[in-house]
């Protein structure tokens, strides 16, 4: 540590005192340092340690409230996982709402099988993502053309008036 000279101010802060335009006095010196000192944002303080970036993105995550968010998110990302590989390939995942997960199939017979697998794959969702607030799952078959939709849809039966 530099020698304080005669008047009680080390010599480092008297050079920065006069650069600064000011007098150095040794009252100067210890009521401005009184003032600056902080135990919060001092060194060697609880709190001041580095923290992992992992840990600071997941207090993040868990203050904004994104945590239900992302372990949908994450149902969706890891769905061959999930259901399986050989399920995976003819599902997909398509809505969240109401702690519900929608699951769409290729087909109508693969929808009729997943509602005798629900429960297992509900327990898995429950086991991997509690996060994700999924308590049912609701399967459905493929999309189908529909004669009531498009831009000449018109309200009634529709084109099916002709057919008997």
């Amino acid at each position: 540590m530099p020698e304080p000279d005669d008047e009680g101010v080390p010599e480092t802060i008297a050079t920065y005192l006069r650069l600064r335009g000011l007098e150095p006095s040794a009252r100067s010196f210890r009521r401005r340092r009184r003032r600056t000192i902080d135990d919060e944002n001092g060194p060697f303080t609880p709190g001041r340690d580095p923290h992992g970036v992992g840990d600071v993105l997941s207090d993040l995550t868990r203050k904004a409230g994104w945590d239900s968010q992302l372990a949908r998110e994450d149902v969706v990302r890891t769905w061959h996982e999930v259901a399986g590989a050989d399920t995976a390939r003819h599902t997909r995942p398509v809505a969240f709402g109401d702690a519900t997960l929608t699951v769409q199939a290729d087909s109508t017979a693969w929808a009729k099988q997943l509602q005798l697998m629900r429960a297992q794959i509900l327990s898995e969702i429950v086991r991997r993502f509690p996060e994700a607030g999924v308590e049912s799952i609701r399967f459905i078959g493929p999309d189908v053309p529909s004669w009531k939709w498009g831009p000449r849809a018109i309200p009634g039966r529709g084109p099916r008036d002709t057919y008997g």
